[in-house]
């Protein structure tokens, strides 16, 4: 292994965790991750969280992991702090998955993880991130293999996780 460029994998980089602390990506080397930004009061919330949680369930123990960012950058629809987010997605949801700290997708302030993900895989109408519950596709090595729109259902994208899983 080894020979990566350094902007070429998603393991590359830093990211803080809800509670504040530093998460290196590496960590997650040999897994595939399904990356999402999420909100807690969107009309997309439910049926994600519902899926992405069953999504966990049956393949975390292959190998995948779901990285969830908490963005409030869509009509203000992920308001709470850290504390509130990871209460109600934990307790709702039961999401098992590791929430981050919330960050912006979009704009002047896009944290860096994202510019990286937009820049791998422009949506159909550039790389903007539309609306919560956009999700990227990570393989084991950390590059991003596909982006799906904020309306594709977690479970639709079942038999792409399990061809990366193999």
């Amino acid at each position: 292994m080894g020979g990566q460029s350094s902007k070429g994998s998603v393991h590359d980089f830093t990211v803080k965790d809800a509670r504040g602390k530093d998460v290196d990506l590496s960590i997650y080397k040999g897994k595939v991750l399904l990356i999402v930004n999420v909100a807690s009061q969107c009309g997309l919330t439910d049926s994600n969280y519902t899926e992405l949680s069953k999504l966990y369930e049956k393949y975390k123990d292959q190998g995948l992991e779901i990285l969830a960012f908490p963005c409030n950058q869509f009509g203000g629809q992920e308001p709470g702090n850290n504390e509130q987010i990871l209460e109600f997605a934990c307790t709702r949801f039961k999401a098992e998955y590791p929430i981050f700290d919330k960050i912006d997708v979009n704009g002047e302030n896009t944290a860096p993880i994202y510019k990286f993900l937009k820049s791998s895989k422009g949506g159909i109408l550039g790389d903007s991130i539309k609306w919560n519950f956009s999700k990227f596709l990570v393989d084991k090595e950390g590059h991003v293999v596909d982006r799906y729109a904020p309306t594709t259902s977690p479970l639709s994208i079942e038999n792409d996780i399990k061809k990366l899983l193999a």
